[in-house]
């Protein structure tokens, strides 16, 4: 599998996130996706509060937004497809880890799989769409050992 992914810390984070690497490979893994590329941009939350403003017409913080490039698997670049981009707002990630009682491993790599869950078509619009997206998330991050 030829993995192509850019984490772009422009929030500046004071921990380690190295782990994210196992959790996208089980993700893609899971989908049968091979010879992607994407970025993970962690922002705080004046810049999701933005993003989320102009592209969604929502004037809030949220904590993680995807940018799908592509409407349909079959467009490929140099044998690459080019999935898109996850923001993630590390402010957001850091207080719903406390609140749920949980690490910030957790909450950040159950974020970016959800994140690159929607950049891989999933949605949560639908209820039943919703249990098979979550269902997925638990079982990748269960498999990782990276529980609750």
């Amino acid at each position: 599998m030829k993995l192509n992914y850019e984490i772009n810390d422009n929030y500046g984070v004071d921990f380690k996130y190295n782990y994210l690497k196992k959790v996208i490979k089980r993700t893609l893994k899971h989908e049968g996706v091979k010879n992607v590329y994407f970025s993970v941009i962690f922002v705080n939350e004046k810049e999701i509060q933005e993003i989320n403003k102009e592209y969604r017409g929502i004037d809030k913080v949220t904590d993680v937004i995807s940018f799908a490039l592509e409407d349909n698997s079959n467009i490929v670049n140099n044998n690459i497809r080019v999935l898109g981009d996850i923001y993630i707002c590390i402010p957001r990630m850091l207080e719903q880890a406390s609140s749920y009682g949980h690490s910030k491993k957790r909450e950040l790599s159950f974020l970016t799989v959800h994140g690159l869950l929607h950049l891989l078509g999933y949605d949560h619009m639908e209820k039943e769409d919703e249990e098979k997206m979550f269902a997925l998330q638990e079982l990748i991050l269960n498999e990782e050992g990276i529980t609750r």
